[in-house]
């Protein structure tokens, strides 16, 4: 080892060693010019492609160019993947979790729309054109697409402000419908263009707090349905729903909705209870809500009680998703606003789906393609605004009822939406009779799963700043609205960031014994500090305007703390570089004011593995010279040209 070299005191040992530290040194200096920003750009552009980089082939190779052409195909539309092996016992199992997914989506796809404040034909067709499009393009085989409460309550908090929905149901339906076509554009936009990163602003603590949130307004906003309520407030604050609820249970409410309502809320819930004991009746939850829509309904008509206060449906529009190009209000005056809020429910979306879609496959260990997804759900979306669809993604209580009921390919999917076209064809003079009240009693079954407390506890013993990022959102829902709390969890976030970017920290390293590894001496208690040296390794990979002048005066604080107690032991400071990836103009000022406070009190700089792109703007700004040199490549070789009284100079 070159420690024991020193000690042996040949002059020759010593020699060769500064040699061999010179010549490592120069693979440091003299390494090629890094990329240049062009060149970088160049190459994320290359990278924007959603198809795989391949050579085009000439039009003589007809085998190659077939070969391209169904690879392109297949990174387009991945059911040509895994169509090809699909048998007669997966088709068994879809159509049975498809069957199974149709009985909870239907009439929850109801709930939903009204819940979005639409008709409730909305809903099915929702249940649609979305699904079939998903089972073509996505790459999930779990994930089930439709309708789901979070951006139902996105959607009747936010278009409200823009257009009455009672006053103008109309312009309200077409302002919905142009919004999930700018969803669907942001959406499939971020997947093109390889964007995917803009959903992480929603860190998973945020979203945890924002659907918990939303899941409380949403339960509140269906004492409306539950308790016969004809005139509610728009609001959707805690504060404001609480207060409708409180004057319109002393003037105008009815007894029998908020008793029907309940009886079938307990039934849902007892059947859910009861499939969690016993796996085999994954079934039973599942079609819970189906068979409650089926008894009060039957119910209704033969006592009459929608002439006794029950608030019934009434009239769904029978027949398949009509045309609605032209209802899209691309020269409305609310246009920029319609885009800002497509902005806004793509990324809620595009999160909750991608969530669902990696939690289940990771269960059954496969890979689903997240670019690929963002552009599944964007066309499903762009091609459902003009069918009459509203934002639809994956929903987590059907992704994981068709995940229980066995599903193996998307095929589930295209078996829901056939049970709804049918549906649409053949059932909806049935749903007439349909109280309002079992619609608001399925969405409140479906709320508990949104609230994770154990998931909020976790965050809270991990991170105290994530943590703060879910209660601001769910506090900013609450008590506030929907925007607020998705501004609130995204300012805490950004915040955490700058605190860390400005404030990165600094560890001071020592040798471990019998090694020439260095770490951190907090960490690492039996870490060996030599008195002559100050080892120093920023926490950050970018020195720039934020953090470089913090940075300068803590290693100075440190160099010069023996000083103010009558001691000069330190005579070099050696900076670890390794995991610094970038530096700026600002950086680079700081380590010349360091060098310049070191030398001034006699003590010497070095550098040590800097970065391919930290070394090239180091050499540019002809800081190397300044420092005469000691560039390093390693901490071991900067301490051996210490403890020898020499700095290697190049």
């Amino acid at each position: 080892m070159a420690s024991s070299a020193i000690q042996t005191g040949h002059p020759e040992i010593h020699d060769h060693e500064r040699n061999g530290h010179a010549e490592k040194t120069q693979w440091v200096l003299n390494a090629p010019e890094p990329p240049s920003l062009w060149q970088e750009l160049m190459d994320s552009v290359r990278e924007t492609t959603l198809l795989p980089a391949r050579r085009f082939p000439s039009v003589k190779d007809k085998g190659s160019l077939s070969k391209t052409v169904i690879s392109s195909l297949q990174a387009i539309f991945p059911i040509f993947c895994w169509c090809r092996n699909y048998k007669a016992t997966k088709f068994k199992n879809d159509l049975l979790a498809g069957l199974t997914l149709a009985s909870l989506c239907i009439p929850q796809s109801i709930g939903y729309a009204t819940l979005a404040k639409l008709d409730p034909q909305y809903g099915l067709y929702t249940s649609v054109i979305p699904p079939l499009i998903y089972a073509v393009m996505g790459t999930s085989r779990d994930i089930a697409i439709g309708p789901v409460a979070v951006v139902s309550l996105l959607l009747s908090s936010m278009i409200p402000k823009l257009e009455d929905p009672e006053a103008n149901p109309i312009a309200y339906r077409n302002l919905v419908l142009t919004t999930t076509f700018f969803a669907g554009i942001f959406q499939a936009s971020f997947g093109l263009f390889r964007l995917g990163f803009l959903v992480d602003f929603l860190s998973h603590a945020a979203i945890v707090g924002f659907v918990a949130g939303a899941a409380i307004v949403i339960g509140l906003q269906q004492m409306k349905g539950l308790l016969g309520i004809t005139h509610f407030t728009n609001k959707t604050d805690v504060i404001s729903v609480m207060e409708a609820t409180w004057r319109a249970v002393h003037h105008s409410w009815n007894p029998h909705n908020f008793t029907l309502g309940c009886s079938f809320l307990t039934f849902i819930l007892i059947t859910r209870f009861v499939g969690r004991r016993n796996k085999k009746l994954f079934w039973l939850p599942a079609i819970a809500p189906l068979i409650s829509v089926v008894l009060s309904t039957l119910l209704v008509y033969l006592t009459s009680a929608d002439k006794h206060g029950i608030l019934i449906i009434k009239h769904i529009k029978r027949g398949l998703n009509p045309s609605s190009v032209h209802q899209l209000q691309f020269n409305s005056p609310h246009i920029g606003e319609v885009a800002k809020i497509g902005l806004i429910v793509a990324v809620v979306a595009l999160t909750e789906a991608i969530a669902v879609g990696r939690s289940f496959a990771s269960i059954k260990g496969y890979h689903i393609n997240g670019n690929q997804e963002m552009v599944a759900m964007g066309f499903m979306n762009i091609l459902g605004s003009v069918t009459s669809c509203y934002v639809a993604t994956g929903s987590f209580s059907r992704s994981a009822v068709n995940f229980s009921a066995g599903c193996e390919t998307a095929v589930s999917n295209i078996v829901m939406a056939i049970t709804v076209i049918i549906s649409l064809e053949l059932f909806t003079r049935l749903l007439y009779f349909t109280p309002i009240a079992i619609l608001s009693a399925i969405i409140l079954s479906a709320l508990p799963g949104l609230v994770d407390f154990h998931e909020a506890y976790n965050i809270w013993k991990i991170d105290k700043l994530d943590f703060l990022a879910c209660i601001g959102a769910f506090f900013g829902v609450l008590f506030a609205s929907v925007e607020i709390g998705l501004l609130a969890a995204v300012t805490i976030s950004f915040v955490k960031i700058i605190i860390i970017s400005i404030r990165p920290g600094a560890e001071v390293l020592g040798r471990l014994p019998e090694t020439d590894i260095f770490c951190d001496v907090d960490q690492y208690p039996m870490a060996v500090k030599s008195p002559q040296l100050l080892i120093i390794r920023v926490k950050s990979g970018l020195l720039c305007f934020a953090n470089a002048n913090f940075v300068k005066e803590k290693i100075i604080k440190w160099a010069t703390e023996d000083e103010s107690m009558g001691k000069k032991t330190i005579q070099a400071v050696i900076l670890d570089m390794s995991n610094l990836m970038n530096i700026d103009v600002s950086g680079i000022a700081s380590l010349e004011e360091l060098h310049k406070n070191l030398a001034s009190s006699g003590k010497e700089l070095a550098i040590t593995n800097p970065n391919w792109q930290v070394i090239h703007k180091l050499k540019v700004a002809n800081f190397v010279a300044k420092t005469g040199g000691r560039v390093f490549l390693t901490i071991g070789a900067a301490v051996e040209a210490c403890l020898v009284g020499k700095m290697a100079a190049v």
